[in-house]
């Protein structure tokens, strides 16, 4: 049946997920050549826990992971400077992005790229094709370009934050309607890409103006009327800029495509294809993870890897025995950006070990103060979410110490990964600790 009505297609912008996994997880080298593999082991994880995650809305009927194809495109005959500050590849990621496209058609995912155009203009293309063909979309990303698509049909899902993007959402973060995010941007301008846009206008006074006009070219057109003589003269000075700048940040539905959506149904992955893939990356934990949902028997792991990751039983006892205590592996996180990349490392492993800390052993009194993590035996963090100022005494008075992540903050990121079935967690106490988490 060709896409339409009932059908829901999820786009995963798969150029930013991996430098996400580059930049979050910590460097990790294949064990029997030393090829780079982190960002392929972080998208990997994702990849499986965006097949079999469960679903609290509707769930995906069609599905493809989008790239970037090179990093020139048709914006730089409009600009040439557009993205001209971006830095240079760091040299252990550059392997890695075809290893990614690899990694995406062993899922049995469609893997798709477009020369000339960025992935966000290919999402565009299809998204809109998708909400004209009577379906709905579900772009999983956290870029704020991909904002101007949102609506009739369309949203985002960040999936670190696992933060839906609704038009509320669009609004909050631009102070406009979807549909006019492309004219505050082309008037903030970006520096990340190098979009001029107008000088010295941010993105509020961007969406001040465009609310008071309708949309740019009316702002523009009546810019002689502004009082601010700055911001008047700035306007009429550079309105070609800021005309160049919209259709820099503007995303193209022209976009050519090589797929139709109907070429986009989701497909259950070949087991000897992406076990032997996983395989031959040396990802033994998602290998496993792997054969056990597909229910077949995982491969044997390469000669070289097994002799330098599996020791011998009898001597496990003496490598723990000598295993150094090195305090500076250990990580105190207070901040959104630091656990995130907790949350990272725990889906790149697929396992971690939790604690809690509370204020008494009776559940239905105790009240959380601090969360410890482990993803690997001598690299761990805590989380201080309860601490108390007072006289040495953790409990001493009811103020909290400073630089803390608040409570909800922190559970509402670790919560994707607690109830990700396909995640093993490990415990002293855990049917205590399910209880904390619970309240």
């Amino acid at each position: 049946m060709s896409f339409g009505k009932g059908h829901h297609l999820h786009l995963i912008d798969g150029s930013a997920y991996i430098f996400r996994a580059y930049h979050a997880l910590p460097p990790l080298t294949r064990k029997s050549d030393g090829l780079p593999v982190g960002a392929v082991a972080g998208f990997c994880n994702i990849l499986w826990s965006e097949l079999n995650s469960p679903r609290e809305r509707e769930a995906p009927t069609h599905i493809a992971v989008i790239f970037d194809h090179s990093s020139k495109t048709f914006r730089n005959d409009i600009y040439p400077l557009y993205k001209a500050n971006r830095p240079e590849l760091p040299e252990d990621l550059k392997p890695q992005f075809p290893l990614t496209r690899e990694a995406t058609r062993a899922f049995n995912i469609a893997c798709i790229e477009t020369e000339g155009y960025e992935a966000d203009d290919i999402i565009a293309a299809l998204a809109c094709r998708a909400r004209e063909a009577g379906g709905t979309v579900t772009i999983i990303s956290s870029d704020k370009d991909l904002m101007q698509l949102v609506g009739d049909g369309v949203d985002m899902l960040d999936p670190m934050k696992n933060r839906r993007i609704g038009p509320d959402e669009v609004f909050e973060k631009f102070g406009v309607a979807p549909n006019r995010v492309i004219d505050v941007q082309a008037l903030s301008g970006d520096s990340v890409d190098n979009v001029p846009g107008a000088p010295g206008i941010g993105i509020k006074t961007a969406a001040l103006l465009i609310q008071e006009y309708g949309d740019l070219e009316t702002l523009l057109e009546r810019a002689g009327e502004i009082k601010q003589q700055k911001r008047r003269e700035t306007l009429i000075n550079h309105a070609e800029q800021i005309r160049i700048s919209k259709r820099l940040v503007a995303l193209d539905c022209d976009t050519p495509l090589s797929v139709t959506l109907d070429d986009l149904e989701v497909r259950m992955p070949v087991a000897d294809t992406l076990l032997g893939f996983l395989n031959d990356m040396e990802f033994r934990t998602l290998t496993k993870r792997v054969a056990e949902s597909l229910k077949v028997a995982p491969p044997s792991a390469p000669t070289a890897f097994m002799v330098q990751n599996e020791p011998v039983p009898e001597t496990v006892a003496a490598m723990e025995a000598a295993m150094p205590f090195d305090t500076a592996s250990y990580e105190c996180v207070r901040t959104p950006e630091a656990l995130e990349a907790w949350v990272a490392r725990i889906r790149e492993r697929g396992h971690v070990a939790i604690d809690t800390e509370t204020t008494s052993l009776d559940e239905m009194r105790a009240e959380l103060v601090g969360i410890s993590l482990c993803v690997e035996a001598g690299v761990a963090c805590y989380i201080p979410l309860g601490h108390k100022q007072g006289g040495g005494d953790l409990f001493g008075s009811a103020t909290l110490v400073a630089d803390q992540l608040p409570l909800d903050t922190a559970l509402a990121m670790l919560k994707p990964v607690l109830e990700d079935a396909s995640i093993l967690k490990i415990g002293q106490n855990m049917k205590y600790d399910a209880k904390i988490f619970a309240l």
